[in-house]
């Protein structure tokens, strides 16, 4: 398993594209959130959203439908 970044969005984007990709069978995970949380920063540091290299395609059409 190969994670690759589908792409940088704000923390609460970022979640519910998690929760979307979900929903669809596809594995996703949100780096960074925590971080620009304890940092105080949540809204100025991007959350990468990472999904299996083999998932790229079909998460990226789940995105750009939505």
């Amino acid at each position: 398993m190969s994670l690759v970044e589908l792409g940088r969005y704000d923390r609460n984007l970022a979640n519910i594209i998690v929760a979307r990709l979900d929903s669809e069978g596809i594995d996703a995970i949100a780096f960074d959130g925590a971080t620009s949380i304890v940092e105080g920063s949540w809204l100025l540091i991007p959350v990468r959203v990472m999904v299996d290299e083999s998932d790229l395609p079909a998460a990226r059409a789940i995105v750009d439908i939505a």
